[in-house]
Parts: structure tokens; C-alpha cells; sequence
């Protein structure tokens, strides 16, 4: 019921945009003015996460480690997973955005007969990985790709990027590779969600709903392309003059492309407040972007206020007379 309820939301959605799309008075709320109050909240929510997140305090050093730490000069430390050093930090850290590092490790717990009863058995669990590595960058390549609609001129990269994501010469247009793997990455996601039993015993709404929202912005951005032919003209004319605050409404751009347009806008406002915001988080966790050197150095708590205290030398000085009455042993007679 969880999934169903966020399918439902997602067709309330792609409902509400076919339809303003296809009424011409609300062409303007749809392709103006819902993008630009999208933006807004998507940056100032962004920006407002980020800012809670690095006013948090973290006196100590909680790094999550799994290696060796630096000890004695004959034990290795291991200075990527265990890092005391800025660049160890840094290493880390690109290897975890990049390439998911800590994903890449995970490993499956099954319990299994044996010969002395049920026994717990571990095993790799690769296919997580995979899945994600190849939805995120699939996803960050696709964005890339569409500032050709936002820039004027194109820019080299972006050309370079398209031509080889092009490549595949089959059909008219070229089918984008990314597009393939992004539509297989995100049906692995979420089928993985319903079809494992204890993975679907803890998602919750939360879960499906973006995976939903953002395979159906990708079946929209593909029936656009290779199905329901629009203007990209009259499209890169509105992205252009949005991006240049000068909005300029296109005529005969079609419905589909409000609904894809809408859905966007939607992920947008969606994102601050969902677990989407892992993206910024990964840079300002603390268990991931601090040193291990609390061998090394002497951490003091920084917002440990003085308070009274009341030491044993008074306790006693206190209550020396009835301790020594009820046979309990003093340091001072």
C-alpha cells in the first residue's frame, strides 16, 4: 500500500500537469511561473539544509572507520579507510561520492541450513552498487546534457558529452545511452524495494515516491524525444529566455512537454525536504569528512560550560560523622 499510495500521487500529478498543459490560459502558470517559484525554494531550501547541517556542533571526532588507525610505527595503517591526514580525507571522500565506496563493500546476510542447524551466512551484494552507481551518474550525465537547452553558445564539453552519449546510431534521433541505463538503474531501485522482504519492511512512502516521480520524468523526457515530437526550438527559447529572467512564452510545444516540465518542478520542491538532500549532507557528515586522529591529539569539548561541582574530599567532610556511625570507611578521621 505504501508504493500504491505514492503511484497514486505521481498520476495525481502527471493529471494536474496534462491538463494545464492542455487548457493555452495556463500555459502561462505552468511554464513560468511554477519554474521560477520551483527554483526559488529548491536553492533557498538547499541552501537552508546546508546551513542548519554546519551549524550543527560536533565537538568530538566521530569519523566511522573500518580500518586500521595510525599506531605504532610496524602496524600499516590503512589511510584511506582510516585517514589522519587532509589528503587521506579528501581521498576518502571522492572515492565515496564518485564511486560509492562504503556501497561497494555491503554484504547480504542470509540464514541458512548447515550441518549443525541454522547458520548465518554472508555474501557479496554487488548488484546495490552497481544499480546506484549507474542511476546517479546516468542521472548527473542527463543533466549535463540538457544545458544545451540552457546556453548560448553551446559549450564544447557539453557538445563532446552528447555526441558520445549519442553514439549509438540507431533510429533517428540517436538513442542516448544514459537513457537506456537510467530507465533500467531506477526499475532495479525500486523493484528492490517490493520484491526483497526486508527491504520493503522499512520503506516507507518517502522511498517510492522519488524513485516514482523521477521514472516518470524520465518516460516523459523519453516520449518527447523519440515518440511526441515538440519544438526544441520553441523549447530552448523558453529555457534561454527563464534562465535570462526574461520569460518568453513558445506556442505548439505540445502537453507532454508541461508534463515533463511539471514533474521537474515538482522534484525541485520535493528535494530540500526529502532524503534527496543526501546529496549535499555527504559533504558535512561528520562521520565521513573528519580525521581519526583522536590518538594523536586531545579534543576538548569547546561548548563545555563550567558547573559546580561536588568532589568526594567535601562529601565526606559533609557526612564524615554519619559514615563513620553507619561502619562506612573515611579517608580523614
Amino acid at each position: 500500500m505504501k508504493a500504491f499510495y505514492s503511484f497514486l500521487a505521481v498520476i495525481v500529478l502527471i493529471l494536474v500537469a496534462a491538463i494545464g498543459g492542455s487548457i493555452a490560459n495556463l500555459h502561462f502558470v505552468f511554464g513560468i511561473v511554477i519554474p521560477y517559484v520551483a527554483f526559488v525554494l529548491f536553492v533557498g531550501g538547499f541552501i537552508c539544509r546546508v546551513i542548519k547541517w554546519g551549524r550543527s556542533p560536533v565537538p568530538y571526532r566521530i569519523p566511522t572507520t573500518g580500518g586500521q588507525q595510525k599506531s605504532l610505527p610496524w602496524i600499516k595503517q590503512d589511510k584511506i579507510q582510516n585517514p589522519t591526514t587532509a589528503l587521506g580525507v579528501i581521498v576518502r571522500m571522492a572515492l565515496e561520492v564518485l564511486l560509492f565506496r562504503s556501497l561497494f563493500g555491503n554484504l547480504k546476510t542470509e540464514l541458512r541450513e548447515g550441518a549443525n542447524g541454522a547458520e548465518i551466512s554472508y555474501g557479496s551484494a554487488k548488484w546495490l552498487w552497481l544499480g546506484s552507481l549507474a542511476f546517479h551518474w546516468s542521472f548527473l550525465i542527463i543533466i549535463f546534457r540538457h544545458l544545451r537547452f540552457f546556453l548560448e553558445p553551446i559549450p564544447s564539453a557539453v557538445q563532446v558529452v552528447d555526441s558520445v552519449d549519442s553514439m549509438l546510431q540507431i533510429g533517428l534521433p540517436p538513442i542516448y545511452i544514459t537513457d537506456l541505463l537510467f530507465i533500467v538503474a531506477i526499475t532495479f531501485l525500486f523493484v528492490r524495494r517490493i520484491v526483497i522482504p526486508r527491504v520493503k519492511y522499512i520503506s516507507q512512502p518517502a522511498d517510492y515516491f522519488p524513485l516514482l516521480l523521477i521514472f516518470s520524468i524520465a518516460c516523459s523526457g523519453i516520449l518527447m524525444r523519440y515518440f511526441y515530437k515538440v519544438d526544441i526550438v520553441s523549447v530552448k527559447e523558453l529555457a534561454l529566455s527563464l534562465a535570462m529572467l526574461h520569460p518568453v512564452l513558445p506556442t505548439g510545444v505540445g502537453a507532454i512537454f508541461y508534463v515533463h516540465l511539471f514533474l521537474v518542478c515538482t522534484l525541485f520542491v520535493y528535494f530540500p525536504t526529502s532524503k534527496l538532500m543526501h546529496m549535499g549532507g555527504i559533504f558535512l557528515s561528520p562521520t565521513r569528512n573528519m580525521l581519526n586522529n583522536s590518538r594523536m591529539v586531545r579534543h576538548i569539548n569547546p561548548w563545555n560550560h563550567p558547573v559546580e561541582v561536588h568532589t568526594y574530599e567535601q562529601y565526606e567532610d559533609e557526612f564524615r560523622e554519619k559514615m563513620k556511625k553507619a561502619g562506612i570507611p573515611v579517608e580523614k578521621e
